[in-house]
């Protein structure tokens, strides 16, 4: 444990930083996790709507710095190709 008052705060202010980026890294996975398995099930209308609140959460971790923003847009780049090529084997 930091013996400096400045190294105490920093310690405080770093449990507060990972407990908040936590949040919002678990929320855009769980969201990601849940398209995905909308997804591979064929419930495309369900799987749209999940898929944007997914793109809502990951575009909220990355303005909170919690993920980087290509990061960010990598993963809804990869959900968006996978509901798309899910979409187009159940139309043909």
């Amino acid at each position: 444990m930091a013996n400096i008052k400045s190294a105490k705060k920093r310690a405080r202010q770093a449990i507060k930083r990972r407990t908040r980026n936590r949040y919002y890294k678990i929320t855009a996975r769980t969201y990601v996790k849940q398209a995905r398995k909308l997804i591979q099930a064929g419930d495309l209308e369900e799987a749209e709507e999940t898929i944007q609140l997914a793109s809502k959460s990951l575009d909220k971790a990355a303005q909170k710095g919690s993920i980087h923003k290509n990061n960010a847009s990598r993963r809804k780049s990869r959900l968006m190709t996978m509901f798309n090529k899910a979409k187009a084997t159940t139309e043909s």
